[in-house]
């Protein structure tokens, strides 16, 4: 693999992190954005109210870019959770609407939809016969009251992905509403929308995409999105096109499309500065080409596993495979000392439900990998 983007990330001090499913490593651009944003809080004469009010624009632009729709349509959020909410909170429910879930999915797309049992929505559990739901599994289980079925583009807990496409187009069909979370895919997978049948999609941006914490958007089909019944007008959002010198203007603005419903603090430049960063690197870098990349780190990872040691749990190959490895030793009880064996030993996984998740980015390389491998071999 000739190019080197490990040269643009760290130091990481004689470790090795393959835990980016949990959190992503700034890059340096992204380290040198922060240390700017960070002086204009030491000297604030240095944020103008021209750089405080451009900072969410040029955000909600990158961010159109990395997945393919208009700037005006993304909203600014501050984690997966945020979007997720939006809808449950924001769509207009009727007592015996009906919501799919799965089974074993990340908690994120779970919680949000319990609480509208209050109100006579029904919560419903899918359990796939294999590790995603398949496109003629969840044609079978739609009944007439069915208003939304979400799911991960990336499953958490396995590694699996769901083809975007085969299930959008069920839900198109049948006129639910397809809500996914990509946070463990974005930034490590490419994704246009205009070309995918989602109806909505948010992530957070502190995994893939390499950003801090408390950073993320989500995107809702304008037609959607305009349909919401939720109560927010936040201050600045009304401030749009306005300098700070006119503020007194108390009229609630109907022309804000998808900015209407960003997190407050927009401007938060200490997190978006550099997430920004971030994005503009992976999006210079092309995300066809990291996902190249990261496919290569995958494979060579699974070929050298010794079989007589450890089962692979996640898909071995193809396009239900991802960049979250789950592996498990043939003695399971010994995963949680393995786990702590490569801690100790400076290597960075996570243990998830009893399981050993590798998740690898593109600032490692096959020779770490290598050392990793040799490690399991001995345990």
């Amino acid at each position: 693999m000739a190019v080197n983007y490990a040269r643009d990330f760290g130091p990481f001090d004689q470790r090795m992190w393959l835990n980016c499913a949990h959190q992503g490593p700034l890059p340096h651009v992204a380290i040198e954005a922060a240390h700017e944003a960070l002086s204009w809080k030491i000297a604030p004469y240095h944020l103008t109210d021209d750089l405080f009010m451009a900072i969410p624009l040029q955000m909600r632009e990158v961010l159109g870019r990395l997945v393919g729709t208009p700037a005006d349509d993304i909203i600014l959020g501050n984690s997966t959770s945020y979007g997720l909410h939006l809808l449950a909170n924001g769509l207009r429910w009727c007592s015996g609407d009906e919501i799919l879930l799965v089974d074993g999915d990340y908690p994120a797309d779970i919680f949000p939809w319990l609480d509208l049992q209050k109100q006579g929505v029904q919560i419903r559990f899918l359990h796939p016969q294999n590790l995603m739901v398949q496109a003629e599994e969840l044609e079978n289980s739609l009944s007439d009251a069915t208003r939304v079925f979400c799911t991960t583009w990336v499953n958490s807990f396995s590694g699996a992905v769901v083809d975007l496409h085969a299930p959008g187009a069920v839900c198109r069909k049948h006129n639910v509403l397809f809500v996914v979370n990509g946070s463990q895919a974005l930034g490590a997978r490419p994704l246009d929308i205009s070309q995918t049948p989602l109806d909505a999609f948010t992530s957070c941006g502190f995994k893939w995409l390499c950003g801090p914490y408390a950073t993320g958007f989500c995107w809702i089909r304008p037609d959607v999105r305009e349909s919401l019944d939720y109560n927010q007008a936040y201050w600045l959002t009304m401030q749009a096109g306005r300098d700070l010198n006119h503020m007194r203007d108390y009229t609630v603005r109907t022309d804000l499309g998808a900015r209407k419903y960003d997190v407050f603090c927009t401007a938060n430049f200490l997190d978006v500065k550099p997430w920004m960063a971030a994005v503009e690197y992976l999006l210079m870098q092309g995300i066809e080409q990291i996902a190249a990349y990261n496919e290569r780190l995958v494979t060579h990872f699974i070929e050298g596993l010794d079989p007589d040691q450890y089962t692979l749990l996640s898909p071995r190959e193809g396009p239900e495979r991802s960049t979250l490895v789950y592996v498990t030793h043939r003695i399971p009880e010994r995963n949680s000392a393995i786990y702590t064996a490569l801690q100790q030993a400076r290597i960075d996984i996570s243990l998830r439900e009893g399981q050993l998740r590798f998740s690898p980015h593109l600032y490692n390389t096959e020779d770490e990998l290598d050392q990793v491998l040799q490690m399991l071999m001995t345990m």
